[in-house]
């Protein structure tokens, strides 16, 4: 089930808001569960029972961990055991196809024969889930998380359907009194609701429409430099409000049953630097990284060089995470470069190009960011080598492409384009936009939830981007 269908929005939240608040709260941390279970496996309820072994396994790990008689040894071997487990999984249903391909192509340059690929369904969300449960009993070890007091607390977190499938990842200390207690109040739904609704119109009226874009051109021949930079930064547009909408649904749910979920989006194209950058874009996963990786791996306690080094292979783990290929490996050490550099040789916030006029950084940066995007959304290495080579005018000029560029150039487009720069380029963001509702917000939030609904009538089925990773 995704956020953006009739089915959800029509059916499913409103029977789930009806019971929760018609229940004493006693029940409603376990009606979340069942809704949580009923919303993940809508289409393969098989699903459930791999999410359900997760919570299991991490809920006793951590108990064993926790309990006061058990002994050094004894709580190392259990995070260790729970941890592997976790990477067992995810390693499995996520990378078993690509550990495979890769042995295959192996045996192949040897001069051997291949063998056939077992195909592995991978179960959505696996990659939030695991990484939260990670942390959980990592936090656990380390003492700043407290041991869930029920089994039934620590499952509604895992499967709290609002941050479920795409995030943000949610730490277990950041939410753990607000499962014995929490709020309710005519300002937080209200709050929650707007959140949502401006989540929602993201997803539906603005990446969606960048969406149309960035598909044309991405499966053009041969674009011409101009319409592949059109394209890319219609691609840009459509993962930062595909994914950043996501998450402000996300909170908004949240808010609704009185969970207050992390923030994961604060304006990243705003950013100076790739530093910046990381510490607005999907801020949930760069804080995973930093505190799970980065830290556990020496920081920076023992010299730039060595920072620089964690740096780039915290991101080299953070691109394969997203994806299980190697398309993924090079964004991911790209990025993991860029922090280095700025890391090793940058000395003001500005990063390597500090002594530029604030705008000209935040273009240099977005740029930068651009390039990256290119192996993100190409289907395979040879799309991405050809989309590059276009972007830079190195391609074949095709009679195509002149059809290309006048379809994604039309009046329409260009003008879905402008609105998507303006939103992108505010200070004020979703976020700050719902943090109260008045009658004047009402007045335009109202109509923007009924334009949003009339357009996802008119759109074929087009679940969040993040959904893949």
């Amino acid at each position: 089930m995704v956020f953006t269908s009739n089915i959800f929005i029509f059916y499913f939240l409103p029977l789930v808001l009806l019971l929760y608040y018609a229940l004493p709260f006693r029940y409603r941390n376990a009606l979340l569960t069942l809704a949580a279970y009923v919303f993940y496996g809508w289409h393969k309820p098989w699903f459930v029972l791999l999410m359900m072994y997760s919570t299991v396994c991490d809920y006793y790990a951590a108990r064993i961990i926790a309990a006061p008689g058990s002994s050094q040894r004894l709580r190392k071997g259990t995070l260790a055991v729970a941890v592997i487990n976790n990477l067992l999984l995810l390693g499995y249903f996520k990378y078993g196809v690509f550990a495979q391909e890769n042995a295959q192509a192996l045996l192949h340059l040897l001069g051997q024969q291949g063998f056939r690929i077992m195909q592995i369904t991978l179960p959505i969300g696996i990659s939030f889930y695991t990484f939260q449960t990670i942390s959980y009993t990592v936090d656990v070890y380390r003492g700043t998380a407290p041991p869930a007091r029920r089994l039934s607390d620590f499952t509604c977190f895992v499967a709290l359907f609002p941050h479920l499938i795409a995030g943000p990842i949610v730490r277990y200390n950041t939410i753990a009194d607000q499962f014995g207690h929490r709020q309710h109040t005519y300002e937080r739904f209200a709050s929650g609701v707007a959140l949502f609704i401006l989540g929602f119109a993201k997803k539906i009226l603005l990446a969606n429409a960048m969406g149309r874009i960035a598909d044309v051109v991405f499966a053009a021949d041969s674009p011409d430099a101009l319409t592949a930079w059109w394209g890319l930064a219609a691609y840009a547009g459509q993962i930062y409000f595909d994914f950043s909408g996501y998450s402000d649904i996300a909170v908004g749910l949240g808010r609704m049953v009185g969970f207050e979920i992390p923030r994961n989006f604060n304006s990243p194209y705003l950013s100076r630097s790739l530093t910046e950058f990381w510490q607005r874009w999907h801020m949930s996963l760069s804080s995973f990284l930093r505190d799970y990786l980065y830290f556990p791996l020496g920081g920076n306690r023992y010299g730039a060089r060595r920072s620089m080094i964690n740096l780039w292979l915290v991101m080299l783990i953070g691109g394969l995470w997203h994806g299980a290929s190697w398309k993924f490996v090079l964004w991911g050490a790209y990025h993991g470069l860029w922090l280095a550099l700025e890391r090793g040789f940058a000395k003001r916030d500005g990063g390597l190009w500090s002594f530029l006029p604030r705008p000209l950084q935040i273009a240099v940066t977005f740029a930068l960011v651009l390039l990256a995007w290119v192996p993100f959304r190409a289907e395979n290495w040879a799309a991405t080598v050809a989309y590059l080579r276009a972007l830079f005018g190195l391609g074949a000029a095709l009679p195509h492409g002149q059809l290309v560029r006048g379809e994604v150039f039309s009046l329409n487009h260009v003008m879905m384009m402008g609105i998507c720069a303006f939103v992108v380029t505010r200070k004020t963001q979703a976020w700050d936009l719902a943090r109260s509702v008045s009658w004047p917000k009402l007045a335009w939030l109202v109509p923007l939830f009924v334009l949003a609904l009339a357009a996802m009538y008119t759109q074929s089925f087009n679940p969040f981007l993040y959904f893949r990773f």
